[in-house]
């Protein structure tokens, strides 16, 4: 059985130390719903992070 994931939103947000506790809340409470939470150093400006939703 084959594993989808599917993006649905991504943006780019200020960085902050604290952010990846957002992150962590909101997978815990829904990878029930067949949702999941990422959080990535922008590449391109080290001051901003993008945050993507998933569909799993």
């Amino acid at each position: 059985m084959e594993s989808k994931i599917e993006i649905l939103s991504t943006v780019k947000v200020q960085s902050s130390p604290d952010l990846y506790k957002i992150v962590d809340a909101l997978n815990r409470t829904l990878k029930h719903q067949d949702l999941m939470f990422g959080l990535a150093l922008d590449k391109e400006d080290q001051e901003k992070m993008v945050f993507t939703i998933y569909r799993t």
